[in-house]
């Protein structure tokens, strides 16, 4: 399978440094405009290839991904439409240019009718460990879903639903990365100030959150039974969920993730 990233920003060298870990059958290149950050994806992944012809770089592809701002992308489906085949199949990372103006766009160029589908990962593809929201246009059939769903599931897991949830889907896993990673900056800084240097922090920090995920994983247990086990009565446990509450921590953890809808 020949996959072509349009875009050598975060979330398109997230994926080729992913998919080249992951899957070595899968030829990957990468076009974009910056030959530092083109650079920098060879010197981590030598089979990638890189170029800055957005055009050539989708001669072969079979699956071309749209890595680039949202106001980008009609100008990149302009460039490459003039090799663009039914045989391939176009995928969209821009957040908020919906299928239906995904399709508005490729009729506008004139480009021929591909299967088209509407994706949002996050920066976790790197170490395959993304949250990846999927939704198709009409009419693509189940087995090419199926393919970019496998596809996706080299670098993480994957959602697919249907387009009204890709957009609650990114504040969760997208930008949800970004608060997660906040929270264990706070607890970092506490276990500073508790008498451990930041490194050492930061490293208990971490895999606190791995064990908590990692055990929820596994058991398949709701957060509030698995709160339960290590919470003693009259202990220190009680005593901080108790604080989190007066100061707010559910309604404002809540309010975070709705922002943007």
């Amino acid at each position: 399978m020949n996959i072509t990233i349009i875009g050598a920003g975060n979330i398109g060298g997230a994926l080729a440094r992913g998919w080249s870990k992951a899957n070595h059958d899968t030829r990957i290149t990468v076009s974009g405009v910056h030959w530092e950050k083109l650079n920098k994806i060879k010197d981590d992944c030598p089979d990638v290839d890189i170029m800055t012809d957005d055009c050539r770089a989708i001669q072969t592809a079979d699956i071309i991904i749209i890595a680039v701002k949202p106001w980008q992308v009609e100008t990149v489906i302009g460039d490459i439409q003039p090799n663009l085949k039914t045989t391939q199949i176009l995928i969209s990372l821009a957040a908020g240019v919906t299928l239906a103006q995904l399709q508005e766009l490729m009729t506008k160029h004139q480009c021929p009718q591909l299967p088209l589908f509407y994706i949002i990962p996050n920066i976790a593809a790197e170490f395959c460990e993304s949250m990846t929201f999927i939704t198709a246009a009409a009419g693509v059939d189940t087995h090419t879903i199926n393919k970019v769903e496998d596809l996706f599931k080299q670098v993480g897991d994957v959602f697919v639903c249907a387009e009204k949830l890709v957009a609650p889907g990114m504040l969760m896993a997208s930008c949800g990365i970004a608060y997660v990673m906040r929270f264990l900056r706070v607890q970092t800084e506490a276990g500073v100030e508790m008498g451990f240097y930041p490194k050492d922090a930061l490293k208990i920090a971490i895999q606190t959150m791995k064990g908590a995920a990692e055990l929820l994983h596994q058991t398949g247990e709701h957060p509030e039974a698995a709160i339960d086990r290590v919470t003693t009565p009259g202990g220190y446990t009680i005593k901080g969920l108790n604080e989190m509450d007066h100061a707010g921590f559910n309604s404002a953890v809540i309010k975070v993730f709705k922002t943007g809808l």
